[in-house]
């Protein structure tokens, strides 16, 4: 997803990514490592797009030696400990968002691992010790009595709440419409 924000960055934005990186190091005086700080200085300076604001954010951290973590070391920490027992879940879930598609990926978040073609379709988070949510991004809801409108900002406009493994197939037909509806340009 980066990659395809960046191609477009200039023509979106008037600038292309190194010479938004340029500008951030040169004239924002925050720290480059504090992703946060810096997302906030484009939104805040310059109102730049939150997809475009995080590349930017990474390509900064990144030029000032930090390294992003791959994707299976957040999964590794976020279903750990009293999480542990909820890996099978979200490795059920991974094989079933995965298995959609060729061009789906998966990315790595601190406390989500959002999962992405044209653009994130879906996020899986270890919610409690005994509940991994699904958020899902619709522009056109299906009709699904385990479906909740999602109430956290965000992308997803819609969750669920999967607790045995056995709940994932009867989630396939969800998965497939938000991968579907999220898909090209």
């Amino acid at each position: 997803m980066a990659a395809a924000v960046a191609a477009g960055m200039a023509e979106r934005t008037g600038r292309s990514l190194d010479e938004w990186a340029t500008l951030v190091h040169d004239t924002s005086g925050v720290d480059p490592l504090d992703q946060n700080a810096v997302r906030r200085w484009l939104k805040d300076v310059h109102g730049v797009p939150q997809n475009t604001r995080w590349t930017i954010a990474f390509e900064v951290a990144e030029r000032a030696g930090w390294v992003r973590p791959d994707v299976d070391g957040y999964v590794l920490s976020q279903y750990s400990g009293r999480k542990a027992g909820l890996r099978p879940i979200y490795d059920a879930l991974e094989a079933a968002l995965l298995g959609l598609g060729d061009d789906v990926h998966r990315e790595g978040r601190s406390t989500y691992v959002p999962f992405v073609r044209a653009r994130q379709f879906a996020a899986v988070a270890a919610t409690t010790s005994t509940r991994v949510d699904v958020g899902l991004r619709f522009v056109d809801p299906p009709v699904h009595p385990a479906l909740v409108p999602a109430s956290a900002p965000g992308s997803a406009t819609h969750k669920v709440g999967v607790t045995e493994v056995s709940q994932v197939a009867d989630l396939i037909p969800l998965l497939r419409a938000a991968y579907e509806q999220n898909g090209g340009r």
